[in-house]
């Protein structure tokens, strides 16, 4: 079982990475944050899951633990693979999976491109009591909901993964001054720079 990997970035796309391990490259599916922040050239280290079937074998790949162990529980779902179970976490956080199922909510899924009404249905059941909802943080750098709303949406607009827009989102919002977090302007002008230039659209799926 290959259960981790740390090497050199031969390519990214927007769903998969080459790594060179000791002369030899893996090829990685991975979720659209992870290929977005991939250097080709530089280091990087995945938590991975190997799926066997008759016909392959596969490396999926992921930032951390976190992340490896919900895929593990989306793929205990009935009719949810592995692209279905990696698409959702291209889409959502391990924060926002936990919460959607805390909170009964099927919507966030049946937004995953391949996963319908039932599917997404069935996740949030066979799901509840599996994962940790987080506990919210004190509110030191809000903003009004319009105008975190309007950032977010205007990211995905630019071709930014709902997940990726929202973390992009919250994270410059707690570093902006008074000024910037009352204009959507100058909120998406520091996202962006945040963000930086995507690689041939990684971190856009």
């Amino acid at each position: 079982m290959i259960s981790s990997l740390r090497g050199i970035v031969l390519s990214a796309t927007t769903d998969s990475v080459i790594i060179e391990v000791g002369g030899v490259g893996f090829s990685v599916a991975v979720p659209g944050d992870v290929a977005h922040t991939a250097r080709v050239g530089h280091e990087l280290r995945l938590h991975t899951s190997l799926i066997v079937r008759e016909d392959a074998l596969s490396l999926y790949g992921f930032a951390d633990s976190a992340e490896l162990e919900v895929f593990g529980h989306l793929l205990s779902v009935t009719g949810v693979g592995p692209k279905s179970a990696l698409g959702v976490l291209s889409h959502l956080s391990v924060d926002q999976i936990a919460t959607a199922v805390a909170a009964d909510d099927d919507a966030p899924f049946r937004r995953v491109s391949g996963i319908g009404p039932k599917t997404a249905k069935l996740i949030v059941v066979q799901l509840t009591g599996k994962l940790q909802a987080p506990v919210a943080a004190p509110a030191t750098a809000s903003i009004p909901d319009e105008i975190g709303t309007q950032l977010i949406a205007a990211l995905i607009g630019l071709g930014w993964s709902e997940r990726v827009a929202a973390e992009a989102a919250e994270r410059s919002t707690t570093e902006a001054s008074e000024t910037e977090r009352g204009s959507v302007a100058l909120l998406l002008r520091r996202t962006l720079a945040s963000l930086g230039p995507a690689q041939g659209g990684a971190g856009r799926g």
